[in-house]
């Protein structure tokens, strides 16, 4: 159901306040700042709340953030860095940070994204370098515009330290609880006949009818709030499929949002189904690794914050391990094929991440398919391994059988099924810039919702959408009829304006991941200077709390602009030069004396050459 205030109708009585007030919070819930989260709403209530006029019922707070993922971090820690007095509404607080799938962060693309997040003071990167078992940066030996930081990462380290971390973060209350509803306050124009021409329009024109002022939980408690941030990952519908069974599920053993899908639908959203899959998890007491290439981590590791020097795990990195499927492995899934509901072509899942079954139907003539073993955590923690690249949902035992094809795995033990979710989604092109919804002022979403994969894109849209629910609900407590400040990113300042871009002018027909590819500024977006395009930005917007990130960016900044001085100090000739430096200088012999940054520039002078020249005297 989705409740509305018809703004034509308020007329409560200003002895409503002081009852609402005087409610208690129930619930499981952690506050950093001591308020009240919400109140118990009854029948009366009710009646009273949603026929009342004159005075709106007081807020609980400036910012509700709807899920605990990814997104939902980022999102609710950049509304309250904001300035937003922020509450995290999730059915249970011991999964937040939850690593749902692969147990790693970062890769080609999505490492810059997490650089990019990090860049302005969020969470993931920080908490990925604290829980981080192995690092590598991919791609190495290519140019850094396509340099791809990547960790795995231990489970039970990354959640414990993302809770603790938003647990006693300033400004941010987090409640265990289900999202049924919506609140909106419907535009005193609109009737019942022009709401469904609002909703019948297409996404591209869709037009704001009405305006978000809280959520009602399941348990009917109601928490009134000027914005609302929906991360609901592939909870919103989510149902998951093991062979030729289905039941709602977000993930596996925890519930569905079922409510909160038909109170979008109702607002007039068009929603959409996609679906994902995760592989099975084995245990890795039962692998047999003599017969398998090993892959180390880099010495040192790189961390992904740039307010990291080192990481805790640096000199006990785990080591992951390769194998291959097999073509008696692949004959046990082309038999079974007609066992799992989930490879239906009906809904689309992710091209650049497909499961086992869509390999094998699409590349037919593949005799094998690379199965990277990462294991789950260090191993006083877990003995878990995730066998990378063969997601699937048959049925168990043909999971067990298809395992045991596979060299190195004959005898092995699964501990978990693979399992495949399908979700709703809304269409992405709704979407204002600053992941607000043209449909419902005041409403943003972000993360899978939106039609995306991965942790990182969900993260990188969690602390846009966050920032820009806080900043425009602290402005909103002004009173000011000035546009509020917003944090709005183009294609040309990095992944996140590209991510951004793509979704909210092409829409999704598949879910969306990030690539190098897809960035035309990909030359200037790279992962190392993530901090110089983004940190200052969001410095001024008020987004960065940790004083040593601006303090680190300023001397990294003098530093550049005093090499950068001694380059353009050092003019040479086209013979100067060749004299110099012999063969490791290209010269254009056009008699034009030039700066050594201009020979940098102009790939006359390779880096290695230059290095340990520190002052002009060197020359």
């Amino acid at each position: 159901m989705l409740l509305r205030v018809h703004g034509q109708q308020r007329s409560a009585l200003q002895s409503m306040h002081a009852r609402w007030k005087s409610r208690l919070v129930s619930g499981r819930c952690f506050s950093s700042n001591g308020g009240s989260l919400s109140r118990q709403a009854t029948s009366n209530d009710h009646d009273m709340l949603y026929n009342s006029a004159n005075v709106s019922p007081p807020l609980d707070c400036d910012v509700v953030v709807i899920g605990g993922g990814h997104a939902g971090c980022e999102a609710c820690s950049a509304a309250a860095r904001a300035g937003a007095n922020t509450v995290l509404v999730t059915q249970k607080l011991d999964t937040i940070g939850e690593m749902s799938c692969n147990p790693s962060f970062g890769g080609i693309g999505k490492g810059i994204l997490v650089r990019e997040v990090d860049a302005m003071d969020g969470l993931c990167g920080r908490m990925a370098d604290l829980g981080g078992v192995q690092f590598r940066i991919l791609n190495r030996s290519k140019g850094p515009a396509v340099h791809g930081p990547r960790a795995q990462v231990d489970r039970v380290i990354y959640k414990r330290n993302m809770l603790e971390t938003l647990e006693s973060y300033p400004g941010l209350t987090l409640k265990a609880g289900s999202v049924a509803d919506i609140l909106l306050e419907r535009r005193a124009d609109i009737d019942g006949q022009a709401l469904k021409v609002f909703a019948s329009q297409d996404s591209g024109s869709a037009q704001a009818s009405s305006t978000v002022t809280g959520v009602r939980l399941e348990s009917g408690e109601i928490i009134r709030a000027r914005k609302v941030v929906i991360t609901t990952g592939t909870f919103l519908g989510g149902e998951i499929h093991i062979g030729l069974k289905a039941f709602p599920a977000g993930r596996k053993g925890e519930a569905a949002s079922i409510g909160l899908s038909k109170s979008l639908k109702d607002a007039g959203f068009r929603l959409g189904r996609m679906k994902t899959g995760t592989p099975p998890r084995l245990d890795g007491r039962t692998i047999d690794y003599s017969r398998m290439p090993r892959q180390l981590g880099d010495i040192p590791p790189t961390p992904f914050s740039f307010i990291h020097d080192c990481v805790p795990h640096a000199d006990n990195q785990v080591v992951c391990y390769q194998t291959r499927t097999t073509p008696a492995a692949h004959d046990i899934m082309r038999a079974n094929f007609d066992k799992s509901i989930h490879i239906r072509e009906t809904v689309r899942g992710p091209r650049y991440c497909p499961s086992i079954e869509s390999k094998i139907k699409r590349f037919s003539e593949k005799q094998n398919h690379i199965v990277w073993l990462e294991p789950e955590g260090l191993p006083e923690h877990t003995d878990t391994v995730y066998p990378n690249g063969i997601s699937n949902t048959m049925p168990e035992d043909i999971q067990v059988q298809f395992l045991r094809q596979i060299p190195g795995l004959e005898n092995v033990t699964m501990t978990q099924p693979g399992y495949g979710v399908e979700y709703d989604h809304i269409d992405p092109r709704e979407l204002k810039r600053n992941l607000e919804t043209k449909r419902v002022n005041g409403l943003y979403m972000a993360g899978q919702i939106n039609g995306t994969t991965g942790y990182e894109e969900a993260a990188a849209q969690g602390i846009l959408a966050g920032a820009n629910a806080g900043l425009s609900a602290v402005h909103c407590a002004t009173n000011s009829n000035a546009d509020p400040p917003q944090l709005v990113l183009d294609r040309s300042d990095g992944y996140l304006g590209v991510l951004i871009d793509d979704l909210i002018t092409r829409g999704v027909e598949e879910p969306y991941r990030v690539f190098t590819a897809r960035s035309e500024y990909r030359l200037i977006s790279r992962a190392d200077n993530a901090d110089l395009r983004l940190t200052r930005r969001a410095a001024e917007l008020g987004l960065v709390r940790d004083p040593s990130r601006l303090a680190r960016l300023d001397a990294v900044e003098a530093d550049m602009a005093s090499a950068q001085a001694l380059l353009e100090r050092v003019v040479l000739s086209p013979n100067g030069w060749q004299s110099k430096f012999g063969s490791g200088v290209q010269v254009c012999q056009d008699g034009q004396p030039r700066s050594a940054l201009d020979m940098i520039r102009m790939g006359f002078l390779r880096d290695d050459v230059w290095t340990g020249a520190r002052d002009p005297e060197n020359i």
